[in-house]
């Protein structure tokens, strides 16, 4: 399903979206304050934010790794909140131009998002490599971090269970709990005996958290 269609669910601090959408808190703050994403549960201090705000970020992130400039992605944001809503990114096809302006796809014909004009015939367009489905998907099995491990299973995050912290899928013990429990002595004996936990789920978790570490030391 997609984020978009669903009211704002799960409640979310700056760096736990950064965990979630591959950069830092300060960054997400950053993003939030110019109008890149939102904070949908808060905007006052601290922000508070949502689930779909955490997929909105993986989607700027996205698109940033696709080279499209931050000022681009803004104006994208601010002239297709209107008719897309609060989080248009997405729900709205998004292209490059060779100018680097953001397109819409509507109806099948691209319009410029920042003009009303349709674009002139003879440009050459390319996509924005970012596929939402799979997108929405990686969230779901532990945001970032899963796209950079495919093998991932035993993840979840879920809106519902414990305000959308990443969990062990189907249960409600937090990942980052299992991980760094798993790195103390006697912790993984631990989570198999009290916990009932597989030695798979416990090294999901742990692998989920080196890249989130990972990511986070880099940003």
């Amino acid at each position: 399903m997609n984020p978009a269609k669903l009211p704002p669910v799960g409640y979310y601090l700056a760096y736990e979206v950064g965990q979630l959408a591959g950069v830092s808190g300060d960054r997400i703050g950053q993003w939030a304050r110019y109008g890149y994403i939102r904070s949908s549960q808060s905007d006052g201090a601290p922000r508070v934010y949502s689930y779909q705000d955490v997929a909105e970020a993986m989607v700027v992130h996205a698109l940033i790794q696709d080279g499209m400039p931050m000022r681009n992605i803004r104006s994208a944001v601010r002239n297709l909140r209107d008719e897309f809503g609060p989080w248009p990114l997405q729900d709205a096809p998004l292209y490059a131009e060779s100018d680097r302006r953001i397109l819409l796809m509507d109806s099948g014909e691209l319009f410029e998002a920042d003009a009303t004009k349709m674009p002139g015939s003879g440009v050459i367009y390319q996509t924005v490599e970012r596929n939402l489905k799979q997108i929405a998907a990686d969230l779901r099995r532990g945001g970032w971090a899963a796209r950079e491990l495919p093998d991932l299973e035993h993840i979840e995050v879920n809106p519902k269970r414990l305000s959308g912290r990443p969990t062990i899928k189907g249960r409600r013990i937090p990942a980052r709990f299992v991980a760094e429990t798993a790195r103390t002595a006697g912790g993984r004996d631990l989570l198999r005996t009290d916990f009932d936990l597989e030695p798979v789920q416990i090294d999901d978790a742990v692998s989920w958290l080196r890249s989130v570490d990972a990511y986070l030391a880099a940003a």
